[in-house]
């Protein structure tokens, strides 16, 4: 009895083992973003970025703290927040989905790989359905992940005051950047 109840508890570890390699995670990824004209350069970037990917199902999690985003200059991270993102009425920014094209995929093998991603990106309290292509790489055993894609500000209710609206640009250039590790 003691040797089947060892040998069960064997084969559960096991399978949650090899249930958790699936699991690739990051709590330092990156995002910047640039929103600026040829009148104004706004740049921001947040290495706070949480995610994690499902490596089996293609499931993939973003979360973000906007408060989290550092500009150049603290002036423009104030107006950032307080004006714009209304950061304390809306802290994160989530952006929940799938890689559709994981399945063709041999991440098991040191490579670049290009997928695409769905799902639905909420930011300053509205969800959007979003599509847009990213980059997976494989060397050495780690995973990585970038994609780079523009938002319409418009498509998020943030609106741009009319007194700076030709230093901020309508469509925010967003560049993503992950290293992942097993969990």
């Amino acid at each position: 009895m003691r040797t089947k109840f060892t040998l069960l508890s064997f084969l559960l570890l096991l399978a949650i083992c090899v249930r958790a390699q699936d699991i690739q995670m990051t709590r330092t990824g990156r995002i910047t973003f640039h929103a600026g004209t040829s009148l104004e350069d706004i740049d921001a970037n947040n290495n706070e970025v949480s995610s994690a990917l499902n490596t089996k199902t293609g499931e993939l999690v973003f979360n973000v703290l906007v408060k989290s985003f550092h500009f150049r200059r603290a002036l423009m991270e104030t107006h950032f927040n307080e004006n714009y993102m209304q950061s304390d009425k809306y802290p994160k920014a989530q952006f929940t989905g799938k890689l559709t094209n994981l399945g063709d995929l041999n991440l098991s093998k040191d490579g670049t790989y290009n997928v695409n991603a769905e799902g639905d990106l909420t930011i300053h309290g509205i969800s959007k359905k979003l599509t847009f292509p990213a980059t997976l790489t494989v060397k050495g055993g780690k995973l990585s992940a970038s994609s780079k894609f523009k938002l319409r500000v418009e498509d998020f209710n943030i609106t741009i005051p009319g007194v700076v609206a030709d230093k901020i640009s309508k469509d925010v250039e967003v560049n993503v950047d992950c290293i992942y590790e097993t969990r």
